[in-house]
């Protein structure tokens, strides 16, 4: 494993509600950022998760404990050296302009420059490399302004990278940006830790994608406790579970996904395999049913738990679903059908 990079002793984050008055949203953090992971930083809303990376920032000051950037430091380090360390990307858009995008990168080099803020060829090879490494490389001469956000964001990591920091700060780096824009940031980073070994620490409510790319998990509660750990490790433990549960919401741990709670209509006996079958079963179990899963109908006879039964008839031509309910038997043509035509069979009995 890495020597660790970032290092906090006992830091404990807030911040005044008064000029006299302190709020204390966690206590006693002691955690490391090593280089060449990606940790995702996850909670509820309200839990802090800003308040924490404004602190290994050094933008906001601790109540108390330390934060420790290669052993020195953070809140002692002169802004110029911080810089040379540690970049940072934040969620709020920054006017910048008519700048362009290459522009808008080469300011990430600005710590190494003179007083005159002139680029040396080493600073623009680095710029491009910046640019080249997000694939924005067709951005470059384009107006910030007429970046979407998708490209905007890339262009703001490109800036950040151009700074060569050995630590990257991003805060929610996918918040307004469409699934696939979501993934395609989300690998980029993955990627970058791989590529440079940076610590690369963002915090995100893409609860999925960090389950599935996060190195490791820093997981802050409502109560203020961080766990931290792979997030394998964090959702056997009940600690992912623990941390979401809310009024009608659940954490599935056998399918790593949230669920609302919905009261169960009746139970289903659907028959058959396939991709239709669970598609059908997620639609069921979506609108309230209750599913019981058999292959074949000698399964489904032997089944005495529901009055209904699904058979999925699948081809490469159309889906189709027969639904027998004690002696009447239908057929339905799309998921939608089936399900409004369950919603009043439910309703009669």
């Amino acid at each position: 494993m890495s020597d660790a990079i970032l290092t906090t002793d006992n830091l404990t984050i807030g911040y005044k509600t008064s000029r006299k008055t302190l709020r204390s949203v966690a206590l006693d953090i002691s955690v490391s950022l090593q280089g060449g992971e990606l940790v995702c930083l996850l909670g509820p809303n309200g839990a802090g998760k800003s308040t924490l990376l404004r602190s290994l920032a050094g933008m906001q000051p601790p109540i108390a404990g330390k934060v420790r950037l290669l052993d020195d430091d953070i809140y002692k380090l002169a802004p110029q050296d911080l810089a040379k360390r540690l970049s940072l990307v934040l969620t709020e858009k920054v006017d910048v302009g008519m700048l362009s995008a290459y522009t808008l990168v080469t300011l990430g080099r600005y710590p190494y420059t003179n007083w005159w803020g002139k680029l040396t060829p080493e600073d623009d090879a680095i710029v491009n490399w910046a640019i080249k490494s997000v694939g924005a490389v067709h951005l470059a001469p384009r107006q910030v302004s007429e970046l979407s956000d998708g490209e905007r964001q890339k262009i703001m990591i490109a800036r950040a990278l151009a700074q060569s920091p050995i630590v990257m700060l991003l805060d929610e780096p996918t918040a307004f940006l469409d699934l696939p824009r979501r993934v395609e940031i989300m690998q980029l980073l993955r990627q970058l830790t791989r590529e440079t070994n940076q610590a690369i620490l963002l915090s995100t409510h893409d609860l999925d994608l960090a389950l599935r790319l996060a190195d490791k998990v820093w997981l802050l509660s409502s109560n203020g406790n961080l766990n931290v750990g792979a997030p394998e490790d964090l959702v056997l433990s009940g600690a992912f579970a623990n941390t979401f549960r809310s009024e009608g919401v659940e954490f599935d741990i056998s399918s790593g996904e949230f669920h609302l709670h919905t009261p169960h209509k009746a139970e289903i006996n659907i028959i058959g395999e396939g991709i239709a079958v669970i598609w059908t079963i997620r639609a069921l179990e979506r609108v309230g049913f209750l599913v019981n899963q058999c292959v074949n109908i000698s399964q489904n006879l032997d089944n005495k738990l529901s009055k209904i039964s699904i058979k999925v008839i699948a081809n490469k031509e159309k889906n189709m679903w027969q639904i027998t309910d004690n002696k009447n038997v239908s057929i339905h043509y799309s998921l939608y059908e089936m399900i409004k035509y369950l919603d009043l069979l439910h309703q009669e009995l």
